[in-house]
């Protein structure tokens, strides 16, 4: 029987199934009714148990046969150099000419390949998942792409479908970014329309929001991590600081310009330091902001690669030139580290700034990506030279990975770091190879890092925020920050803990992905799949490459299979002699004779060896032209450009016959699919019994029962071969003139058949196709000749689009689809009834050149393309992207994004929480969840692909549910789930161990802010740290800032910190270095007399106080300030910073001076401004709130903003640790947000949890309770 692409069946001795996938319980992908099928199962061989008949014995067999829609890709072009990004999903995004790929880092497979773009892809980025996700705002796969020819597409990357597309201008678009301020919309996208127009869009909708032009052309840019009201354009001239960004409306100044320059030639640039200067000399670099252009003498340093914000430190910004990094500190506007590359070493590409701690993943021109950690500061009692480590910020080098062979084709692209855990890095190299790359932690041999100078590394004290106890469970690899500790700054002790090790960094190649060679390719497919092979099928596709490899491709994966090295120059023509082996042939560039070096090699698939077919036949000859092998895989035709054709056999590598010097030039040649196969089958079975009868008699007689079908199958072989019993087949050929010859090969006799006049509508003959009663003949002006055999009718169609390439029928029995390739595409025709049924056009509907054409089955064909990909196609030819789920992967692929939204959020509240059972599970079998049977196996599917390591986490009893929480959200890659989680984890753990279940009072409840247990919260959460920790590192940032003061404007900021910051003694001095010619040289006098003489009596105090506020009436804020700071009047200063809108100003002010209570009062002043309508940055006031241990309020918060899981989970966290008492005050709101969060696990089918929470909501959770238990409710949800 035969599925052909009609889907109809009819009986054929040689039939092919296609697009079926065929298990254990036989299911066909058939649009007709199963009757049909059941009739036919005998005729077939199968059964209902999904067996198939063979020689009496029953074999079961399961073979996936699936063949999906694809597109193999392959080495990338220049202009998809930075379009690559690692998303906060999980998923890795890459552009590759105008497709762009998803790749899954975890299993280093693509998952969905995306085609809608006309033009190169030149940026890719993934929405940002900093929202609270719910049903209304699910996890979805959301990815926008630009091109060359300024369209953006915005895709939902699960469907493959685009959301919509933007268009602006006709210009590659420069550089785009998703806004991640989480409670403005999500939707909103900024991008940079070149020459100079930046615009933001709802993304959406694909409307414009508003559009902005400025003077210089813009590069890129980047947001502040820490306000988003600022952004740096990094522009052909400098840099633009823009202080007013909003995403109601455009700037509305043209942003602060500054310019890079170098006051002075720099050492660095001119003469060669000796070596062990070089670090002084670097020392000495000056590199100034300035707000003037630089005049001619000075260098300007714009050949900057690169521009970032520090994103673990406030006012920071990195930019990156060839051979150094600058840390800058914006705040002064001056230098306050450099990365400088020795001359010998190997210039940079790209940077990676980290969140978790302060360290930069580098790219160098090799391929090799380098890991530099800032020393601590506290390390400068060790150091050899204590004035250097306090004089600028080192990164010093902790790691670094292999490089790669760098030549003309090969050379790294970029990079991408893995934000979720910044311990993973993918490197994009030009030929299409992705290297996936993973930091390792491994316990240091003591005394290792005192030779080099460096400081050691130390584990964390803590893991997923709660410090570490003995025998606990962790995963040292889990992020960066629990790999190595937080740097420590002056004042910090070095750990004494025994749980924390000193560490080593070590990358490690955990995947690789390589494309395709460049092109150009040729294509063949395996012979097709019939009811014979079917236990054994693969879908194979041999693609031979311009470098004389052939690669061997599985299509259901879609992975290599096999790369074989089979030539010494470009293969130029393939052919299978089985299932498991091929033919192919390349040939050398023509001597001034214009003869070659003809290479034939037949190679045998499962082992890879490669023999030459001619032997030593081969050097200087003129080239091959073409080679064909038979129907029944028995003869081979070699045809030669200039020479005779030769005839081989396959079987034995014998020479059957060379033609005469007289023999017609062939120009196309094709086997018929017609054999005298029952002459065949006759002469086989009597060899065949001969030779079981020999076998026979020579062995034992007893054992003639057990294995006459063993002896059978080994007697074919033999026979077939020792007495070369082969079928009569024929071939046709044409020669120049358009005559056409049939010839018949039995054996090693070949005799000359009818001869067929040349069609005078037709000119020379460039291919021909033959199938069942129908021959087709291509010309090389475009003609098409479908001849009826049958009926002896013949009919031209000029097709007009020049030379007919190549045509190749369709398989499976009475499929007599056609497709035809030509110089500017292909078509599919349908040869029955002589239609096109469709075509592809260079130029037109594609924007690549068709190199190579053939089927993979009855109703997809595949195309090599010069854009070096390869195409499998539905028959229509249309370019589409496929549903992620649809695809057949090779390895489970753990993203919860990929599941439906109701799904997705079932998995995570079993994962989060299971109060139900004495133990937590993973088998998802174990409870009471109402859902359909494929969505209950997708989610356990994800389930079962999580690691070994996390799986036994999260069955941990000892893991406690505030790691629990922060676990999973780093799992789900939920930016916001992740951001407060790891607050609450550290401040409800300090104010659990800080005070009792008591009223908290001052002493306790600053001593949890002063002196945590288990380490600090990061300086990256800036004013969210403890006060004791943020003042440290303040005094430190203004000390560094001090060394590198450059000019008065530099020593008057250092000043004025000084002063804020309560260093009166030190800002003295400062202010006192004011030279004589200065005009603020009186000034800065008169204020260091006053700093030295202030006293705390009432009339000085309250003069003081009357100036200040005079000052801050009259437009000088910062004055004032200043001077309130210096009679302890801090707080009056933070409320006039908020009433004159410095509300930033004001939190870091009364952190670094006012004490804890003083403080709370301030950030909750803040927090109220943060919660007004106008801000709506609810999501930083709650974080606010944590770090002032207001966790009630927190809760009120979460509920009203309706996050009832985050609420119900954090009120339950907060009682285990003592925090919250459940009492009168809290009885209401633990009974709403319980019953609510009731009411979100019923609706998600979680029936236990759900009866659960609304047990424990009081009298809230009463008419919930009654519904669930109600039996019509259950019997209504079960319908």
């Amino acid at each position: 029987g035969n599925l052909s692409a009609g889907g109809g069946f009819q009986s054929d001795r040689k039939p092919h199934i296609t697009g079926a996938r065929v298990t254990s319980c036989l299911r066909w992908a058939v649009p007709h009714g199963a009757a049909r099928v059941q009739q036919l199962r005998p005729a077939l061989g199968l059964f209902p148990c999904g067996l198939v008949r063979r020689s009496a014995a029953m074999i079961p067999y399961t073979v996936n046969i699936k063949l999906s829609a694809r597109t193999l890709t392959g080495a990338l072009s220049g202009h998809n150099k930075t379009a690559v990004h690692w998303g906060w999903q999980g998923l890795i995004a890459q552009g590759c000419h105008s497709v762009v790929l998803i790749i899954d880092p975890k299993t280093a497979q693509t998952i969905q390949v995306l085609e809608r773009h006309k033009a190169n892809v030149v940026k890719v980025k993934w929405a940002r998942e900093n929202y609270h996700h719910s049903l209304g705002s699910p996890y979805s796969l959301r990815l926008a792409s630009a091109d060359m020819s300024g369209k953006i597409i915005v895709w939902d990357v699960g469907s493959g479908t685009a959301r919509c597309e933007i268009q602006e201008h006709s210009k590659p678009i420069q550089d785009m970014e998703w806004l991640w301020n989480q409670d403005a919309s999500r939707d909103l996208l900024l991008a940079v329309h070149p020459p100079n127009y930046i615009v933001l869009w709802n993304a959406d909708t694909g409307t414009k929001l508003w559009k902005k032009s400025y003077a210089e052309n813009i590069l890129s840019f980047s947001f502040d991590p820490f306000n988003m009201s600022n952004l740096a354009l990094l522009t052909s001239e400098g840099i633009v600081f823009i202080s007013d960004f909003s995403p109601s409306k455009a700037p509305g100044s043209t942003g602060k310009k500054v310019y890079i320059s170098s006051p002075h030639s720099s050492p660095l640039h001119n003469k060669p330091a000796p070596p062990t200067g070089a670090k002084k000399a670097l020392n000495k670099v000056k590199v100034l902001i300035t707000n003037e252009k630089p005049s001619a003498e000075s260098v300007t340093l714009n050949d900057c690669l690169q521009l970032a914000y520090l994103p673990c430190k406030r006012n920071h910004m990195l930019l990156l030139y060839p051979r150094e990094i600058l840390v800058l500190d914006l705040e002064v506007s001056q230098t306050v580290g450099v990365v400088a590359i020795e001359r010998t070493g190997v210039p940079f590409i790209q940077v990676a700034p980290c969140t978790q701690r302060d360290a930069l993943f580098c790219l160098h021109e090799n391929g090799c990506i380098s890991l530099r950690i800032c020393r601590s500061s506290c390390a400068a009692q060790e150091d050899a030279d204590p004035e250097q480590s306090v004089q600028e910020l080192v990164y010093d080098l902790r790691s670094q990975c292999d490089a790669i062979r760098v030549t003309k084709t090969v050379r790294p692209f970029s990079m991408a770091l893995c934000p979720s855990s910044e311990n993973a890095a993918a490197l994009f190299i030009s030929d299409g190879r992705v290297m996936l790359w993973e930091l390792k932690a491994h316990p240091a041999r003591p005394s290792q890092h005192h030779s080099s100078g460096v400081s050691p590394l130390f584990s964390p004290a803590s893991f997923c925020g709660i410090p570490l106890a003995l025998h606990q469970k962790r995963i040292p690899d889990l992020s960066l920050d629990s790999m190595i500790g937080q740097s420590l700054i002056s004042g910090d002790e070095p750990p004494r803990t025994p749980l924390q090790q000193e560490v080593q960094l070590k990358f490690l190649l955990t995947g690789l992905l390589s494309g395709l060679p460049h092109p150009p390719f040729v294509i063949r497919m395996c012979p097709p799949l019939t009811t014979k092979n079917i236990g054994h099928y693969q879908p194979l596709l041999a693609v031979g490459t311009s470098n004389g490899s052939v690669l061997v491709y599985n299509l259901t994966s879609g992975l290599l299979h096999k790369e074989l090295s089979v030539h010494a120059c470009e293969v130029k023509g393939i052919e299978w002699a089985s299932l498991t082996s091929f033919l192919s042939f390349a040939t050398s560039t023509p001597n001034n004779l214009g003869l070659v070096r003809n290479e034939l090699q037949h190679v045998d698939l499962p082992t890879g060896r490669s023999v030459a077919f001619r032997g030593e036949r081969g050097g200087d000859e003129p080239a091959i032209e073409m080679i064909k092998v038979s129907h029944l895989k028995q003869y081979l035709v070699v045809v030669f450009r200039e020479k005779p054709l030769e005839l081989w056999d396959v079987r034995t590598g014998t020479l059957l016959r060379e033609m005469a010097k007289n023999f017609p030039t062939v120009t196309a040649l094709e086997w018929s699919p017609s054999h005298n196969l029952k002459s065949l089958r006759k002469k086989q079975l009597a060899a065949r019994e001969a030779m079981a009868r020999q076998t026979v008699s020579d062995a034992e007689q007893s054992n003639v029962e057990s294995s006459v079908i063993s002896l059978l199958q080994e007697a074919e072989s033999k026979s077939e071969l020792s007495q070369n019993i082969s079928a009569r087949e024929h071939f046709v050929f044409t020669d120049t003139d358009g005559q056409v010859y049939h010839l018949t090969v039995e054996g090693n006799t070949v005799k000359d058949g009818a001869r067929i006049p040349p069609d005078g509508s037709m000119g020379s003959m460039a291919c021909i196709a033959w199938k069942g009663d129908t021959l087709v003949l291509g010309d090389v002006d475009g003609n098409l000749n479908f001849w009826d055999l049958k009926a002896r009718l013949s009919r031209g169609i000029p097709t007009h689009r020049g030379w007919v390439k190549k045509i190749r029928f369709a398989p499976g029995k009475g499929n007599q689809k056609l497709l035809v390739m030509y110089n500017d595409g292909a078509e599919v025709w349908d040869t029955k009834e002589v239609t096109m049924v469709s075509n592809l056009r260079t130029g037109r509907n594609v924007n690549y050149k068709v190199l190579d054409i053939d089927w993979c089955t009855s109703d997809k064909v595949v195309l090599a393309s010069d854009d070096g990909c390869v195409r499998v196609l539905e028959m229509a030819m249309k370019s589409a992207s496929y549903r992620v789920d649809e695809q057949e992967l090779t390895d489970p692929l753990w993203c919860p994004y990929l599941l439906l939204p109701r799904a997705a959020l079932s998995l995570k509240a079993f994962l989060l929480h299971q109060p139900w059972g004495d133990s937590y599970t993973l088998d998802l079998s174990l409870v009471d969840y109402r859902e359909k049977e494929e969505v209950k196996v997708q989610i356990q599917e994800q389930l079962n692909s999580l690691s070994n390591d996390i799986k036994s986490l999260l069955l941990d009893p000892e893991f406690s549910l505030l790691q629990r929480c922060l676990l999973v959200s780093r799992l789900f890659g939920d930016e916001s789930e992740l951001q407060f989680w790891t607050v609450a984890v550290h401040y409800l753990h300090a104010f659990s161990q800080g005070w009792q279940l008591s009223t908290p009072s001052e002493d306790s409840a600053s001593a949890a802010q002063d002196r945590p247990v288990g380490g600090h919260l990061d300086i990256c959460h800036d004013t969210l740290c403890e006060s004791a920790y943020f003042q440290r590192s303040q005094l430190e940032r203004v000390h560094l800032q001090e060394v590198k003061r450059s000019n008065y404007e530099h020593t008057k900021k250092c000043a004025d910190q000084l002063l804020l910051l309560g260093q009166t003694d030190r800002a003295v001095q400062l202010l006192l270095e004011t030279s004589a010619e200065n005009p603020s040289y009186y000034c800065d006098s008169l204020k260091a007399c006053l700093v030295t003489t202030i006293t705390s009596s009432g009339p000085s105090q309250s003069t003081i106080k009357l100036v200040a506020t005079n000052m801050i009436a009259n437009g000088k804020l910062a004055e004032g300030v200043q001077l309130l700071c210096l009679i302890d009047k801090a707080a009056d200063a933070c409320r006039y910073l908020q009433t004159y809108g410095e509300w930033n100003r004001a939190a870091w002010l009364a952190k670094v001076r006012l004490s804890f209570p003083e403080c709370s009062e301030v950030l909750k002043r803040w927090v109220d401004h943060l919660c007004s309508p106008q801000v709506n940055q609810k999501s930083k006031a709650m974080l606010v709130l944590l770090s002032l241990g207001c966790f009630q309020r927190v809760a009120e918060m979460l509920h009203s903003m309706r996050y009832f899981d985050r609420a119900a989970l954090f009120i339950e966290a907060s009682l285990k640790c003592g925090v919250m008492e459940a009492n009168d005050n809290t009885y209401k709101l633990m009974g709403s947000v319980y019953a609510d969060y009731a009411r979100l696990l019923r609706g998600l089918g979680l029936r236990e949890g759900a009866l659960l929470w609304a047990s424990r909501a009081g009298g809230a959770g009463e008419d919930l309770l009654a519904e669930l238990a109600d039996p019509s409710e259950r019997a209504e949800k079960e319908g």
